[in-house]
């Protein structure tokens, strides 16, 4: 068995039957020139299924056994894989429109994963009238986080049109070829070496522990002296978004190319991330007027701060930050202004700190999570947001599928006990990939959010520019 970190295990912890803690994706494919949808879906059920059974230990894992008790400290390992089971096949029901394969992922995206199992699944989905091919993959939250997600997703992939030799996220082939380089081994070090390099990394982090302190007195100096920051515990308003959820879910997804956002940003002086939570924003305001429940006060979202770097591990790693979305401002302007000063406010309180540090501010930020599956939590307990937005980079190039070009890559993520309402982006092939996933009784009509964010959309294109 392998010990289990804390930030995988709580993963497993907080997860219930009305709170399955999964994230996913859904990719849609343009079969080549050479092929049709039929030939496409037969190929990747062939190559998926990996020929010779080279699996990543990644995706051989499972929490331990009984599940209950060591499952929540160790992993075990499979020594293969049940493809049967873990791969999937299926053909929408006629006449297969986005919105039916948006349906079935709905569906399936409120079931739990088997913790007897590697816990992953992956459904090829035929039947879409225009002939593309979908795939929805869903792996639990303690495995990946929505980084580690698509970083896998980009190493099963190819920038080359003509390359054929594309598998699967778990081919350990995949995974080993495209780690990046190793600088040469280093010769042996001495005794007296070895122990000043382990001192060095104890003297590291003792630096940073003996740091929070300071660390903290500067996030509380920021949320006396700085209006537009939003400390941890700073209640948040009550909405329709924040109260109990089931497990059923439904799923919204759209894109809209990033030129269309980075124009706006150039315009209006924002970053890209800004641009994309202005479009939250708005659409939200709109969502929750429509229902008769748009606070008087802004929605606080929590945005996750990734700390990967180019060559870590896979695995999870994040923070977050806090920001106001002014949707309490009707003038999409001024909405504007104020979010740029909530983001801005924001980084500046956590730009120098170190990683513990930062972990420990997301912790901070996020410590309602934890308590929301106890009766009554919800209902009684304020807590410091509204929802999670995050924003996940890709490549800005086409990727294709053994010549199958990926025309869509939208995030499946995870809504909560308290925040019936996840919004997730994926940028990437030119594409800024919105997804969209909520309690299905909780939040009627989700699907008009998609509406309401091209809407939203349009207005900041009609702002006049920044000077």
């Amino acid at each position: 068995m392998q010990y289990m970190p804390v930030t995988d295990s709580m993963f497993l912890i907080a997860e219930t039957r009305e709170q399955p803690m999964h994230v996913g994706g859904l990719q849609l494919f343009v079969p080549r020139d050479d092929q049709t949808s039929d030939d496409l879906a037969e190929e990747m059920a062939e190559k998926l299924r990996i020929p010779g059974g080279d699996v990543a230990p990644m995706f051989l894992k499972r929490p331990a056994t009984p599940a209950q008790v060591a499952g929540y400290t160790a992993w075990s390992y499979d020594d293969e894989i049940d493809f049967d089971y873990h791969l999937r096949r299926a053909i929408l029901p006629r006449p297969g429109a986005v919105r039916d394969l948006l349906q079935y992922v709905s569906l399936n995206h409120g079931n739990l994963l088997d913790r007897r199992r590697p816990m992953w699944e992956a459904h090829i989905i035929e039947g879409l009238a225009d002939g593309r091919i979908a795939v929805y993959t869903k792996f639990h939250h303690s495995v990946v986080d929505g980084v580690t997600a698509l970083r896998l997703l980009q190493r099963s992939l190819s920038a080359d049109p003509d390359d054929r030799s594309v598998t699967a996220v778990w081919d350990a082939r995949t995974q080993r070829s495209s780690k990046p380089k190793q600088k040469r081994e280093a010769k042996p070090k001495g005794l007296l070496s070895s122990i000043t390099g382990v001192a060095s990394q104890v003297v590291d982090i003792a630096e940073q522990v003996v740091g929070l302190g300071p660390a903290a007195a500067k996030i509380a100096l920021a949320g006396v002296t700085d209006k537009d920051y939003v400390p941890p515990m700073q209640q948040a308003p009550n909405t329709i978004l924040n109260v109990p959820i089931g497990s059923a879910r439904r799923f919204a997804a759209q894109d809209w190319p990033i030129e269309r956002l980075r124009a706006v940003g150039k315009a209006q002086g924002m970053t890209l991330n800004d641009v994309m939570v202005a479009m939250c924003s708005g659409a939200l305001r709109t969502y929750l007027s429509d229902q008769d429940a748009l606070p008087d006060e802004s929605l606080v979202a929590v945005l996750p701060v990734s700390l990967h770097s180019d060559n870590d591990s896979d695995g999870n790693a994040i923070t977050a930050i806090s920001v106001r979305l002014a949707t309490d401002i009707a003038d999409p302007g001024a909405r504007v202004a104020a979010i740029k000063a909530s983001t801005t406010a924001a980084k500046a309180a956590v730009r120098g700190l170190r990683p513990l540090q930062a972990l420990a501010l997301g912790a901070a930020i996020i410590w309602p999570l934890a308590f929301t599956t106890i009766p009554g939590f919800v209902q009684y307990t304020p807590t410091g947001f509204n929802l999670m937005i995050s924003s996940i980079p890709g490549p800005d190039e086409p990727l294709y599928w053994n010549g199958a070009r990926m025309d869509g890559c939208y995030p499946v993520s995870i809504p909560l006990e308290g925040l019936a309402i996840n919004i997730t982006i994926a940028t990437i092939s030119g594409k800024a990939n919105f997804g969209i996933t909520g309690a299905r009784a909780e939040l009627p009509s989700l699907q008009r959010i998609l509406d309401h964010l091209e809407t939203t959309l349009a207005e900041l294109e009609a702002l006049p520019p920044k000077a």
